[in-house]
């Protein structure tokens, strides 16, 4: 994927944050584009932005619901005919402690950030193996997918899942000697709207964490210290891309944190708290 020129880009999270960015290099690039969220308005942000002459279609889309990505590929095949980048990265956030989790903050955070991805390669990924051409896969993992963050058990979980599923997608089309890559990413903290993401959350899961309040503060000042912005992870994300780069880790110290994991594992150690001035 070295020239993404007149290439196609499915986006989930398309209407904010660093699906918007997303979009609008893609778009740069010369890439046609499809975008998707659960949030017209933002989608049509998004769109007025993107460069004049930008061939892009949106679509109203809950990735928790495998019936509605089907439909998004269906739509982006039927109005394109191929897909070359596929980012599936539409994704929300819960916090608190795991022992006041509800079934709604499960169902609801591992719905959109792990079974979107999971409907993202189902739907997509043999559409993509039948039209033969070059192309690449893109999850949105995040740090908390190699670390475990006090307080955010739900989003971690559900980060350790699109890693490990991506890992695994990246060996069974390596064997099959596919002409599609994998990468996954993961970012640490950096200025998004996923602080804000109850905001759509669905009424019949709303039943959230009774204690996660304090850990959410946490979480939005941690967002607004990052010193990357949505558009710096887009730019590391696309150059990855063209670099073929399966992990992308766009923060200094992401790698030394993972590093300590790794070690605290082989050393049978007790777990080192990755936020140790955590709520």
């Amino acid at each position: 994927m070295d020239d993404l020129n007149a290439g196609v880009a499915v986006i989930t999270g398309g209407g904010s944050g660093l699906g918007r960015e997303l979009a609008l290099q893609c778009a740069a690039a010369g890439m046609r584009l499809a975008l998707a969220d659960v949030d017209d308005t933002g989608l049509q942000q998004t769109l007025s932005m993107l460069p004049e002459g930008t061939e892009a279609m949106t679509r109203r889309v809950d990735v928790s619901k495998p019936e509605a990505v089907e439909a998004l590929a269906a739509d982006t095949y039927q109005r394109y005919g191929a897909v070359h980048l596929l980012f599936n990265n539409a994704g929300v956030a819960a916090s608190g402690p795991t022992w006041t989790t509800t079934a709604d903050d499960w169902n609801w955070v591992l719905g959109v950030n792990l079974m979107g991805v999971v409907h993202g390669v189902q739907s997509f990924v043999p559409r993509m193996l039948e039209g033969g051409e070059p192309g690449r896969i893109i999850n949105t993992a995040s740090l908390a997918g190699l670390s475990s963050v006090p307080g955010s058990s739900v989003y971690c979980v559900s980060k350790h899942g699109v890693v490990t599923l991506s890992e695994c997608l990246h060996h069974e089309l390596k064997t099959m000697r596919a002409q599609l890559g994998v990468s996954v990413l993961c970012p640490a903290f950096f200025k998004t709207g996923i602080a804000e993401s109850e905001r759509n959350r669905p009424s019949e899961l709303a039943n959230a964490n009774p204690l996660g309040e304090e850990y959410a503060q946490f979480v939005k000042a941690a967002i607004e210290a990052g010193r990357l912005s949505a558009t710096d992870i887009a730019r590391i994300t696309l150059e990855a891309v063209v670099a073929d780069r399966f992990y992308i880790l766009p923060h200094g110290g992401a790698v030394k944190q993972v590093e300590t994991r790794m070690r605290d594992i082989l050393e049978l150690r007790d777990p080192t708290n990755p936020m140790p001035g955590a709520a």
